[in-house]
């Protein structure tokens, strides 16, 4: 993975660049004072797209508050829900998980499930092991280079995490919250609960968002070009 997007505390600043008198991208320095709002910006116009961070090295970092705030405000979007709609119909197409049968009944297991698995995950890696562990959830936009280079830093983002204060760090946000997730599946997902089905679960969640990554990364170019008189 209906509300109306919150208005952004001024620390929040997925989008934003630093305003006249701040420091610019070029400098070392974290960026202080107010920031940008962010956009509401959302890939194809549709998904959101609230934790990537465009053109910008340095910016604040996120309280914990702000971090569940940004999760939450994400993962229920109005359009995660047709969202995970199609995920469903994709897994009754290729019947994932055969005990839930087929039909109505069969769609509805698949929608619950995968809505459950969405949202674990996304709160693990976005919200919970970022605050505790003090790591940036956002994704930062490398936007220049070729296409390979950008492509292999977008991938590299599953292992690859900023902390708080702005260092890189091995992403154990992204690792141990899908491990986690995939751990709590257990409680949801039919028989059998192996080890194997917990690590397919992993994968494919961690997959998913490799995947993300690679929107995030070139998605404000397509938009540049759309809007592009």
């Amino acid at each position: 993975m209906a509300q109306q997007a919150p208005q952004a505390t001024p620390e929040v600043a997925p989008q934003g660049q630093a305003k006249a008198g701040e420091k610019s991208e070029g400098n070392k320095e974290p960026v202080t004072g107010e920031q940008s709002r962010p956009q509401n910006d959302r890939i194809f116009f549709a998904l959101p797209n609230f934790l990537t961070v465009e053109n910008a090295s340095h910016v604040s970092p996120l309280t914990a508050g702000q971090k569940f705030k940004l999760v939450a405000r994400s993962n229920f979007d109005r359009a995660e829900y047709p969202w995970i709609g199609l995920v469903a119909l994709i897994n009754q197409a290729t019947d994932s998980d055969p005990t839930y049968g087929q039909g109505f009944r069969g769609y509805a297991k698949r929608y619950g499930t995968a809505f459950a698995d969405s949202t674990i995950s996304n709160f693990m890696t976005g919200a919970v092991f970022p605050s505790l562990l003090r790591q940036d959830p956002r994704y930062y936009q490398l936007g220049k280079g070729g296409f390979f280079r950008r492509a292999a830093h977008a991938a590299s983002r599953v292992l690859v995490i900023r902390s708080d204060s702005g260092r890189r760090e091995f992403n154990f946000s992204e690792i141990f919250g899908n491990a986690v997730a995939a751990g709590i599946s257990n409680a949801y997902h039919p028989a059998p609960r192996t080890l194997t089905s917990n690590v397919r679960i992993w994968g494919t969640q961690i997959a998913w968002d490799a995947a993300a990554y690679e929107l995030k990364e070139f998605w404000p170019d397509i938009r540049r070009r759309i809007h592009k008189p």
